[in-house]
């Protein structure tokens, strides 16, 4: 089926308006057909409905079809403009053109062939224009969006950045509190723990057996207060990045074995077995923190004996490679539930099934 067309023809001359519609009904176009014989009546046209393609005439007479092209610029009225001129008038349909005319014919060359032609041509093009037109508009639209997108995601990194900056500065006023208040705690302890000591020496007098192990208790619990307040204090300086250590030689095995003997009276209390499980190291020399090592191992020894009622505690040490050794504490009692690996060394974590 045919494409109908809306077409006006916009020329003084009647003949030559009846020329081109016969012309285009013989090319077979389907059309419905305006005619305008001046300027005013075309824009007037123009205004009030929407045509795929207009046929105008340079020399109209309220003004030429050049000012008629930009008459209908400034008014926004978009439809190809096809120019009939007369002979020798090629040079003035050049400059129609340039004005934004879609293309020119010559009155005396117009036959159906060629009219159809143009104007499926007029069409064609100004209908690929338009959609390229709306593609570009609707890609600056979209680039618009980005941009604020952009905008906005730039805003959020930016407010994230700073409260992380403020997370940051809390932490480490945190740190700094608890290395403060670690600090300040422990003098008033040792203080306990050295009178306590003073007391059980008896040189100020002889103590009954129930107040030696009441002052034995006050001694203890210092003791066990002061070591949580030694792994407050480095954990402050751990997260505040000042926590140092001083490496040196140490022999795995020996320290392992002293560690043991230290604990060992918590699990004969008990009644569960501890023991060591060192293998034959090819150098039992490595270059560690001793201090920090063995607090390491009396924390993870002392947490089995804790949570194991029979059986016992094995703590075991390997050659993974010349570069690595393992240590592993292996216990027989309650264990951890495999839903709660994952959270075993965050602080504060609500056990799943508690």
């Amino acid at each position: 089926m045919n494409e109908s067309y809306r077409i006006l023809v916009v020329d003084d001359d009647e003949v030559d308006r009846m020329a081109v519609g016969r012309a285009l009904r013989k090319a077979g176009v389907g059309m419905y057909l305006a005619e305008a014989a001046d300027c005013r009546s075309a824009i007037a046209t123009l205004k009030g409905a929407d045509f795929d393609c207009v046929f105008l005439d340079y020399r109209l007479p309220d003004q030429d079809g050049l000012g008629l092209i930009r008459q209908l610029q400034s008014l926004g009225v978009k439809v190809p403009l096809v120019v009939l001129t007369g002979q020798g008038d090629e040079q003035i349909a050049v400059e129609m053109m340039k004005a934004g005319a879609a293309d020119y014919l010559v009155k005396s060359r117009v036959s159906p062939e060629t009219l159809s032609t143009v104007l499926r041509n007029a069409v064609r093009i100004h209908r690929a224009e338009r959609e390229a037109a709306i593609a570009h508009q609707r890609l600056r639209e979209s680039n618009d969006l980005l941009r604020r997108k952009n905008q906005e995601l730039d805003e959020q990194r930016r407010q994230i950045e700073r409260q992380n900056r403020e997370l940051a500065q809390a932490s480490r006023l945190k740190s700094q509190f608890l290395a403060t208040m670690s600090h300040e705690l422990r003098t008033p302890m040792n203080a306990i723990m050295g009178f306590s000591q003073m007391l059980l020496l008896q040189r100020y007098g002889t103590l009954s057996e129930q107040q030696q192990d009441m002052v034995e208790r006050i001694l203890n619990n210092g003791q066990n207060l002061l070591t949580m307040l030694n792994e407050v204090l480095d954990f402050s300086r751990l997260e505040a990045g000042h926590l140092r250590l001083y490496p040196s030689e140490v022999n795995l095995g020996q320290l392992i074995q002293i560690t043991i003997e230290e604990l060992r009276s918590l699990a004969i209390a008990k009644k569960i077995y501890l023991v060591a499980a060192v293998e034959e190291l090819a150098d039992p020399l490595t270059t560690n923190d001793r201090n920090y090592l063995q607090r390491i191992l009396i924390n993870l020894i002392s947490n089995a004996i804790k949570f194991t009622e029979q059986g016992g505690v094995t703590v075991t040490a390997r050659e993974l490679n010349p570069d690595w050794l393992e240590i592993a504490i292996n216990d027989t009692g309650i264990g951890i539930e495999l839903e709660q690996m994952p959270y075993i060394l965050k602080r504060f974590v609500k056990p799943i099934n508690p």
